[in-house]
């Protein structure tokens, strides 16, 4: 019984020493410098960065010009994702962290729409989808209307190594294409990463 209670009292200080040790957790604000960064990783701060970059760029270049047409009158044009090639080391890098956040700053504009039932994967909604055939079925006529423009892309990677400094860049690429299949804007931006171990950060 006694052997029995000190192992009960070893076990409750054994957890209140993990508890003490245990690290807490703090939000970081976006921007702030003190961001894990990974060299050999895409993090969150450099799908945004890019995107910020290449939404400015079309904004600039293509919608404040009065370049991006719509061929449906009084519609904003429409946007549709193709493919965006994955040329990383990371298998698992989720593309849609970069094209999200375009679509949301494109679509702000008023000027883009984006199309959630047409995509190179399929559609993006699929429900959306099955609406749209059923009202197509049921009224006889087709409603499915064909992207004015399509974005395709890469993000690419260069990794290099000088004694016990690593080096990645990153390069995002980006091609907007009309319905007729020519490049009407294409951008690209680069991130490079040092460090002397795999991770770096705070």
């Amino acid at each position: 019984m006694k052997k029995l209670h000190y192992l009960s009292l070893a076990s409750v200080v054994a957890t209140l020493f993990l508890c003490g040790c245990a690290s807490q957790t703090t939000y970081v604000p976006q921007g702030s410098s003190r961001m894990v960064a990974n060299v050999g990783r895409v993090n969150i701060q450099d799908f945004e960065q890019a995107a910020d970059t290449m939404v400015q760029s079309l904004i600039d270049n293509l919608i404040n010009e009065g370049k991006l047409r719509s061929g449906t009158p009084d519609e904003p044009a429409l946007l549709a994702i193709s493919r965006i090639v994955n040329r990383t080391g990371e298998a698992g890098l989720d593309t849609d962290l970069l094209v999200k956040k375009i679509r949301v700053a494109l679509n702000r504009t008023g000027k883009v729409q984006t199309s959630t039932t047409i995509g190179i994967n399929g559609p993006e909604d699929p429900l959306a989808a099955d609406q749209q055939k059923a009202q197509e079925f049921f009224e006889d006529q087709k409603h499915t209307r064909l992207p004015d423009y399509t974005l395709s892309g890469k993000i690419v990677e260069v990794a290099v190594k000088a004694g016990n400094t690593r080096q990645s860049s990153f390069v995002f690429q980006l091609s907007l294409s009309s319905a007729s299949g020519i490049a009407v804007w294409e951008d690209e931006k680069t991130i490079t990463k040092q460090g002397s171990r795999s991770s770096v950060g705070f």
